[in-house]
């Protein structure tokens, strides 16, 4: 397991993290159309996110095993892989195209958050926790707090956000877009990977946190995701995915969250 000690000085922002609801899935002119929908359940689905990188050589059994969990937000199990790849390897010869500086920080935020020490990789956050017991997932939770409602409209993406009926929540919520796309192949040249081939999948791809309104209030939110500018393992467009993800402004525990396909 390789590891990194957080650097005096380091600075990290604030980011929101989350949980997927199972969510029906309702395209209105078939599964790969311009428009389409999805609305919240009463089961919250397990969020894996696993901080990565090609540079690291304890990462790829973390990759295949990320590879083998389909994305699944309304099954009996729902549950919603992302693989974000972090920057602090690319210093040892081998650059990471799927890295971001944002990916790198949302880690130490977590970091920060769940009152971890040191970050590392393969590191698997489940559920706004340390997840060392993988491939084992917990059960998925039942009883959020907020409603949620996700279209797609040609490019655009509108997130509609709610408190439930009910609910005892009353401090600020916050949230974030994420873009997945899947079958990326990468021939690695250099560094403590060199001369292996890695698959990839749930690869966060974009990344956009959005900044903490309060809980009672409901708040409608639009996004366009960046273009694809890389190639799938099969030389064709990536298969993509859009979330969003409600959390706890403070707290950064999940609250709900969907995605969809189309």
């Amino acid at each position: 397991m390789s590891r990194l000690i957080r650097p005096a000085g380091w600075q990290h922002c604030a980011v929101a993290r989350g949980l997927l609801a199972a969510a029906l899935i309702v395209p209105t002119q078939g599964f790969a159309a311009a428009t389409c929908e999805a609305r919240s359940g009463a089961t919250r689905v397990n969020v894996v996110e696993l901080y990565t990188s090609e540079g690291c050589s304890s990462c790829p059994p973390a990759d295949r095993w990320l590879s083998t969990i389909a994305s699944d937000t309304s099954g009996a199990n729902p549950v919603l892989p992302l693989a974000f790849h972090v920057t602090y390897w690319d210093r040892l010869g081998w650059a990471d195209r799927f890295a971001r500086p944002a990916y790198t920080e949302r880690q130490y935020s977590v970091a920060a958050a769940i009152g971890a020490a040191v970050v590392y990789t393969p590191q698997v956050i489940v559920n706004g926790a340390d997840w060392r017991n993988w491939p084992r997932l917990p059960k998925p939770v039942a009883a959020p707090e907020v409603e949620l409602q996700l279209s797609r409209d040609g490019d655009t993406f509108t997130a509609r956000i709610k408190r439930r009926d009910g609910a005892a929540i009353t401090q600020p919520i916050a949230g974030y877009w994420a873009l997945l796309e899947d079958g990326h192949k990468t021939e690695v040249r250099a560094g403590e990977n060199a001369g292996v081939s890695l698959r990839h999948d749930h690869v966060v791809s974009g990344y956009q946190p959005v900044a903490a309104w309060p809980a009672a209030q409901e708040q409608q939110l639009q996004w366009r995701p960046p273009q694809p500018k890389l190639e799938s393992a099969s030389g064709t467009a990536a298969a993509r995915q859009v979330a969003f993800v409600v959390v706890d402004a403070k707290t950064q525990k999940p609250l709900q969250a969907l995605a969809l396909g189309c």
